[in-house]
């Protein structure tokens, strides 16, 4: 029987904080104003791109502009994967989710421009029958049809579905869409309560992907 497997990709797949962190402290200190560090950038991810600006114009006090968002996706998705890598395992571990049979998709509250542009530089958009991203439907995660709608994009089955993902959003998402989860224990997010499971390293997930959905 088929099963799929939806992976979240900033802190799951790919740690993409580095090019986040550059392209946005280029949008800040073109506009005059202190750039972040790694660790301050990290802690505001994982709610798309306009959320990312909006907070970072905030901890300046600074009201954004509105040629802020556009300026930052345009240098980002030129930028995307300068210094981003993949995490430990990823690669090795899709050929095995592959070779298992499950059909793999990314839902992601990143811009769908930057993420296949993240995705083709570091090798792995040929693995996934679906790249979804924030603006890719009306609605992003952790509302349940961002992952329904990405579901259905990959002709996908939520009762024989699994999420994937490092943030509270992925998990309340699947929650939502009556979908299996794991929460990615090595991404960005921390105490994550409520994920079917938990995984350790990346290389955890055929396992623990298998538990939850059985051939």
């Amino acid at each position: 029987m088929q099963r799929w497997l939806v992976f979240d990709l900033d802190g799951t797949l790919v740690d993409s904080v580095p090019d986040l962190a550059a392209a946005l402290n280029r949008l800040m200190q073109g506009r005059g104003l202190a750039g972040f560090s790694h660790a301050e950038v990290q802690a505001m991810v994982g709610d798309g791109a306009p959320a990312l600006l909006e907070r970072a114009f905030a901890a300046q006090a600074v009201a954004m502009d509105g040629a802020a968002l556009a300026d930052f996706l345009v240098d980002y998705t030129a930028n995307a994967a300068v210094d981003s890598v993949l995490y430990p395992g990823v690669t090795g571990t899709l050929d095995r989710l592959r070779a298992l049979g499950w059909t793999l998709a990314v839902c992601t509250n990143k811009p769908v421009e930057p993420a296949l542009a993240v995705l083709a530089a570091l090798g792995i958009r040929g693995y996934f029958a679906a790249v979804c991203g924030g603006d890719s439907f009306p609605v992003r995660k952790p509302n349940p049809g961002h992952l329904l709608c990405t579901l259905a994009a990959c002709g996908g089955d939520p009762a024989r579905a699994v999420m994937v993902g490092d943030h509270h959003n992925d998990i309340h998402a699947a929650a939502g869409a009556g979908v299996a989860s794991i929460w990615a224990q090595w991404g960005y997010g921390a105490d994550i309560a409520g994920a079917s499971a938990d995984a350790v390293v990346f290389a955890d997930v055929p396992e623990i992907a298998g538990r939850l959905v059985a051939c």
